[in-house]
């Protein structure tokens, strides 16, 4: 096993994924390509704990600079149909990343992370909402494709998923969405109270003040 294998948190024997934050921060602070690419290769490792834990470095990774783990972007859409559900989220969590760097990438994808939206649930729906988003945001065109089928979503979710849904839809709302995206909201907090209210109407003042930012 490689000097760089060995720091992942499996092959330390640790629970937690600080050893994988850690490898990932060093990676990119040193802008280590090869070793990048090493932790890239082994997520196809046939231990499902090391690809697991490579999987989480490359997000982590994204989290910092997603250009480094954009050029792997092909290898997280066939891990959308992954049969280890670490996998599908690691996936969708990094392509929500890359979405800030290559939309095109994503929007070329949308119907695999659709797909993902529609059959997953908790931290990875709420992932291929971000995804979705952040591709949305990159300009009119896939706006006008996706913005609608996210306000669509926000029509029909469970009333618990709408402030966690809305809060990562705001990086896609803008001057020429931001009535849109507010009506949708003002339909639904009747059915919210306490702090999902509370959040809800925060998101509807953020949205409310883009115009006078702009």
């Amino acid at each position: 096993m490689s000097n760089l294998l060995n720091r992942l948190g499996y092959l330390q024997t640790r629970r937690d994924r600080t050893p994988n934050l850690d490898l990932a921060r060093d990676l990119v602070a040193r802008n280590d390509m090869a070793g990048i690419r090493e932790i890239a290769e082994n997520m196809w490792n046939d231990n499902k704990n090391i690809h697991g834990d490579c999987m989480n470095v490359m997000y982590e990774i994204g989290r910092i600079d997603p250009d480094l783990i954009a050029p792997y972007s092909a290898d997280f859409i066939k891990f959308l149909k992954s049969k280890y559900q670490n996998m599908v989220l690691g996936a969708i969590t990094a392509l929500a990343e890359i979405a800030k760097v290559k939309p095109e990438f994503t929007f070329q994808h949308l119907d695999d992370i659709k797909k993902v939206k529609e059959t997953s649930s908790d931290m990875t729906l709420n992932k291929s909402i971000s995804a979705l988003a952040n591709t949305s945001a990159a300009n009119v065109e896939y706006s006008n494709v996706i913005f609608p089928y996210l306000l669509n979503h926000l029509s029909t979710c469970r009333f618990k998923e709408i402030p966690e849904h809305a809060e990562r839809i705001l990086p896609a709302v803008n001057e020429d969405n931001q009535y849109d995206f507010i009506k949708t909201l003002e339909k639904r907090i009747e059915e919210l109270s306490g702090s999902d209210f509370t959040r809800l109407k925060k998101i509807i003042r953020i949205a409310e003040k883009l115009s006078l930012n702009s």
